[in-house]
């Protein structure tokens, strides 16, 4: 039997996760150094960033199923390992090729925080259950943002590499506090890992709001990647600014990763279609905003917090709908909507990549307004079936 989750763990799950999930994102302010030290086009570079997502998408699909059959201390202690060596390969990578090899297996790895959403869903009871959600993805969205602050700074200053290498050193630390500190959780699922898998199909196909919620995240978070995919380009080229400014926009993001704990707690209190229009509303706004913002440098930091606040609302309603509704298979299901999640990510890094190549910025900002108005077309479409 776990032990009651308390403050002091949910709050390292949170930091953790944070710290992780940073991984996937420090490369995104670095693309121009990348491209510069490798002498290649800024869509060629582009594919570092979207190997990094592919990486984590199938990290998703085959690890994170496991947090039910296999206990948490286990899989962590050989996802540390991989992931470590994938970091510093990163960091000595002599070509494009090798980082984006090296990329895909760091994103593979840097999955596991999203066993400690489940995990916080099962350890709090239920009346604090939209809250532990809610904290353990303030702490994701905060390294995910944080994470272009520090590599964006970092980079300018001793080049791209050093962030690689500094993370190797963050994970080893992570690694030993985690080890001792979280507690351990045994599963009770005894099938096979086959037939675990297989039980994903199973989740999907008899599970609307499931499918629902996934194409909602999917949609959002595309939007999201194409943002700061382009920005570093937009930074450059419309305010000579570099790498350390384009991070330090994610300073702005913050604002809406600490409404995570909020967005949690209004689960329970307001209808859930009120919530999803309402943060997707503010999506479409943000993409507005970003479309008459290109020489503004106000604009883009109003588009940042709004954008951020709403993908936030949407992805911890989404999640509070399918952990409601499946309580036995909590990482099978999260399995499922994050790999749509990080499917659309890496889908939106592509898109935005093409769009700035022969669009500029305007066409990255029909494209955010495009994906976001999907939103609420296939929500209404669909809501009946599902909320």
């Amino acid at each position: 039997m776990p032990q009651k989750l308390t403050n002091s763990v949910l709050y390292l799950m949170s930091i953790a996760a944070g710290l992780v999930v940073a991984n996937l994102y420090y490369n995104q302010p670095l693309l121009n150094l990348i491209a510069k030290s490798f002498k290649v086009t800024e869509a060629a570079v582009s594919n570092v960033a979207l190997t990094t997502q592919l990486g984590y998408a199938f990290g998703l699909l085959f690890i994170i199923p496991l947090g039910d059959k296999i206990s948490n201390k286990k899989i962590l202690q050989v996802d540390f390992l991989v992931m470590i060596i994938a970091l510093l390969a990163a960091a000595m990578s002599p070509s494009l090729f090798y980082l984006s090899v090296s990329s895909f297996i760091i994103g593979f790895t840097s999955a596991i925080p999203q066993l400690f959403v489940p995990m916080a869903a099962q350890l709090s009871d239920e009346k604090g259950r939209g809250r532990a959600i809610g904290i353990v993805m303030s702490g994701l969205l905060i390294g995910i943002l944080g994470s272009r602050v520090i590599s964006g700074f970092v980079g300018e200053r001793f080049g791209w590499r050093l962030m690689y290498y500094a993370a190797v050193v963050l994970m080893l630390i992570l690694f030993f506090i985690l080890k001792f500190k979280l507690p351990k959780i045994n599963p009770s699922y005894k099938d096979s890992y086959l037939s675990l898998m297989k039980s994903l199909w199973f989740y999907f196909t008899s599970e609307p709001s499931l499918r629902l919620a996934t194409l909602r995240g999917a949609l959002a978070f595309g939007g999201l990647s194409a943002f700061w995919t382009t920005l570093v380009f937009l930074m450059e080229d419309n305010f000579s600014l570099g790498s350390g400014a384009t991070g330090l926009f994610g300073l702005f993001g913050i604002v809406g990763a600490l409404a995570a704990t909020v967005a949690g707690k209004l689960n329970d209190k307001i209808a859930k279609n009120k919530i999803i229009l309402f943060s997707t509303l503010l999506l479409i706004a943000s993409w507005g905003i970003f479309l008459v913002s290109s020489h503004s440098l106000f604009g883009l930091v109003i588009g940042i917090i709004l954008v951020d606040l709403g993908l936030q609302v949407l992805h911890i309603t989404n999640q509070n709908i399918i952990f409601s509704k499946n309580p036995e298979a909590r990482n099978r299901v999260n399995t499922i909507y994050m790999v749509g999640f990080f499917i659309g990510g890496a889908l939106g890094t592509s898109l935005g990549a093409f769009a700035w190549q022969h669009f500029q910025w305007s066409g990255v900002s029909v494209l955010g307004i495009l994906l976001s108005a999907s939103i609420l077309i296939v929500h209404y479409m669909f809501r009946n079936k599902t909320v």
